[in-house]
């Protein structure tokens, strides 16, 4: 019997054989010691090429050698292996673990079609839910992977777990999470929304997400990060917006999120800054950003047109209201059809423009001491009337020790502190006692 002669093999591109496909998969991802990557790593990859080229002289038997040396994925998004068959190396988008799929992946990098993102099912929630959501994993410690999934569906890598938190239909990436949301900025960040840094350029290069869940203080330079990355599940203190590529990180607000508070008891409904969308206004629209635009409407002399509410459906009322405050802001046609606009909303919501029936925005408070005018009015640098009325009101309820002169109407920190200690008599906690005045604050400041 005559003994076999090694050689030097170099297999084909295109070779399908486990051992192979792991290999081009592991060598794009991984990084060169040189480059930062970890020395074990790279012996891995090295033991990995010659377990390969040994399997394929002998005839297979390499594949189960080779993945027992390459060891478990790495910490983020940015490390670890993609999952058998995908597109991307970050696992894809994908159905539930055990369910029917969302649909189709996208290609990597591709931006999808209107008809796509129109279809998307969005779940409607709260952020207390998401947050508690979010705590499930915390608690149950889920170690990180981009190939395994936890008894829920979800995968376990960081954008599965935002996943999981905003209780979607299925398992996304960091360069799908997107279209689920609205982008804000990042003073508008509230409990519940996330943090995305998506590289489109090289997706394996620090792309990861984390949920936001409350400032740390009032200086608003760190935050508490919920987020998946290794070994587990994991919240902290995160300086903004994260440790590594921080201008990189972007804010946005899951479409879905409707009121009934934050994380902690009491926490007072939101408005979004945000413009949702021309979808969720007009005829046979039912959602809280309807009930939003009729608070707002209301809070600027609309309230003749609703012989109740406002609440969640569009109505006839609702399009009167709305066409009667494009209307004072002297817009023609189709700039004041009744149907709110990016342009239309921002005035409602930062207290700009003309209320109904002439009165100013921000150039004075509302008749009615009841009608928010926005949290656009009380942020460092602003300077109206509502903040003097705000600080003269908080004096009257015996909130205003902070005060060392005044209260006048630049925003100060004066101002934020006193409104804090109102809101902590309220009972609250965390993001909803940050001492910047909401809807709530306002209603029962005033009450």
């Amino acid at each position: 019997m005559s003994v076999p002669v090694f050689e030097e093999f170099e297999p084909a591109a295109d070779c399908g054989c486990p051992g192979c496909a792991r290999q081009r998969r592991d060598l794009a991802l991984g990084l060169p010691v040189r480059a930062g990557g970890h020395p074990a790593a790279h012996g891995a990859r090295r033991a990995l090429v010659l377990v390969t080229a040994a399997g394929v002289a002998l005839g297979g038997g390499g594949a189960g050698v080779a993945t027992a040396l390459t060891g478990p994925p790495g910490s983020a998004e940015s490390a670890g292996a993609s999952l058998p068959g995908s597109d991307t190396p970050q696992g894809g988008r994908g159905p539930l673990h055990g369910r029917p799929g969302p649909g189709p992946d996208p290609a990597p990098g591709a931006t999808p079609t209107t008809t796509q993102i129109s279809t998307e099912t969005l779940r409607e929630t709260t952020r207390a839910e998401i947050i508690n959501r979010a705590k499930t994993w915390v608690s149950a410690q889920v170690p990180y992977s981009m190939e395994k999934y936890w008894s829920d569906g979800y995968r376990q890598d960081c954008s599965g777990y935002i996943s999981m938190a905003w209780n979607l239909s299925g398992n996304e990436w960091t360069g799908s999470l997107d279209r689920f949301a609205v982008r804000i900025d990042r003073t508008e960040l509230q409990p519940g929304d996330i943090l995305l840094f998506h590289n489109p350029d090289d997706p394996t290069r620090g792309s990861h997400v984390t949920i936001f869940g409350g400032w740390t203080d009032y200086t608003h330079t760190s935050y508490i990060a919920y987020e998946q990355t290794k070994p587990h599940t994991r919240k902290q203190a995160t300086p903004m917006a994260y440790w590594e590529n921080s201008d990189r990180y972007v804010p946005y607000r899951y479409k879905g999120v409707v009121s009934g508070g934050s994380t902690g008891g009491g926490a007072e409904p939101t408005v979004s800054a945000a413009y949702p969308g021309s979808g969720m206004f007009g005829p046979g629209a039912d959602n809280a950003y309807v009930t939003q635009l009729g608070q707002l409407l209301v809070a600027r002399g609309g309230k003749k047109y609703y012989t109740r509410g406002p609440g969640p459906r569009w109505g006839e009322a609702d399009r009167r209201a709305t066409q009667a405050f494009q209307l004072a802001q002297g817009w023609k046609g189709k700039g004041a059809d009744g149907l709110p606009g990016p342009q239309t909303w921002r005035l409602l919501v930062t207290g700009g423009g003309k209320g109904i029936g002439g009165s100013s925005g921000s150039g004075g408070p509302s008749a009615n001491a009841a009608g928010f005018p926005g949290r656009g009015s009380f942020r460092p640098g602003q300077s109206n009337a509502y903040v003097e009325k705000l600080g003269k009101q908080l004096v009257k309820r015996g909130f205003g020790k902070h005060y060392l002169s005044g209260p006048g109407p630049r925003w100060t920190e004066a101002d934020r502190r006193n409104v804090e200690a109102f809101q902590r008599a309220q009972g609250w906690r965390g993001a909803a006692a940050d001492g910047y005045p909401g809807p709530e604050t306002w209603r029962r400041l005033f009450r």
